[in-house]
C-alpha cells in the first residue's frame, strides 16, 4: 500500500507544530507574539517564509494553533481509551480533565493565550476555538444529537470548560485538586439541568407552555459533518 503524498496543508501543519514546540519556552516570558515567533524560527530551523505563511498574523495565529494542536492530541490519546465503558458524566469529566492535563506543563502559555484571545478583536476566534474543543469532547463521548440539543450541549460544555480552565490557571494547590473538585461541581450543575429538563418534558403543563418554543427549536439541526 502506497503512502499518501503530503499535501501543502500537511506541510503547513507540521511546520506549525515544530514552531509551536520551539516557541513555548519563549512564550512563557514574552507571550504569543513576534519575539516568540522569531525565536521559534531560529530554534526550529523552519524557513522564515514558511513560518510567516503558517502564522500570517503572528502571535494570535500561534495561540490558536497551539489550542488546536492540543485538541488533536486529546483526540489521539482518547481514541485509545474505552470511554464507552464509562457513564456519560464520567466521560465528559474525564475528557475535560485530560484536556487540561495535556497543557499542565504549559500553564503560562495557556494564560498568555487566554489573555490574547480575550481581546475584543480576537474574542470571536477564541470563542470558536473553545467551542471546537467542546464539540470534540462531545463527539469523543459518543454524542448522537442532531437537533437543537447538539447546540445546547456544546454551549453548556463550552462554559464548563472555560470556567474550569480559568479556575485551574489560579489554582496553586498540589495536583490541581481544587480544580478537579470545581470541575465536578460544574458537571453536577449540568446533570441537574438535564434532569430538570427531562422532568419538565413529562409535565403536561410544562409541555403545553413550551410547545411553541420546542416546535421552533425542533426545526434546528446540527451542522452536517464535513
Amino acid at each position: 500500500m502506497q503512502n499518501r503524498m503530503k499535501s501543502e496543508d500537511d506541510h503547513l501543519l507540521e511546520a506549525r507544530e515544530r514552531l509551536i514546540e520551539a516557541a513555548l519556552p519563549e512564550v512563557a516570558f514574552d507571550g504569543w507574539g513576534k519575539v516568540a515567533l522569531e525565536a521559534a524560527i531560529a530554534e526550529s530551523g523552519v524557513d522564515a517564509g514558511l513560518a510567516h505563511l503558517a502564522f500570517p498574523r503572528g502571535g494570535v495565529d500561534m495561540a490558536l494553533a497551539f489550542h488546536r494542536m492540543m485538541d488533536r492530541r486529546l483526540e489521539a490519546e482518547l481514541s485509545l481509551q474505552d470511554l464507552a465503558a464509562m457513564r456519560i458524566r464520567e466521560r465528559v469529566t474525564h475528557c475535560v480533565r485530560k484536556r487540561i492535563e495535556l497543557v499542565e506543563q504549559e500553564r503560562e502559555a495557556v494564560r498568555r493565550g487566554a489573555a490574547l484571545l480575550a481581546l475584543p478583536q480576537y474574542a470571536p476566534e477564541g470563542a470558536r476555538a473553545v467551542w471546537g474543543t467542546a464539540d470534540l469532547i462531545w463527539n469523543l463521548c459518543g454524542d448522537t444529537a442532531t437537533d437543537y440539543n447538539w447546540y445546547t450541549k456544546r454551549a453548556i460544555l463550552t462554559g464548563v470548560y472555560s470556567s474550569t480552565v480559568l479556575y485551574w490557571l489560579g489554582d496553586q494547590g498540589p495536583d490541581a485538586h481544587a480544580t478537579w473538585e470545581f470541575l465536578d461541581r460544574r458537571i453536577e450543575n449540568v446533570m441537574q439541568f438535564e434532569k430538570a429538563k427531562a422532568q419538565a418534558s413529562k409535565n403536561p403543563l410544562a409541555r403545553a407552555a413550551f410547545a411553541l418554543p420546542n416546535a421552533l427549536l425542533g426545526m434546528v439541526r446540527a451542522p452536517t459533518p464535513r
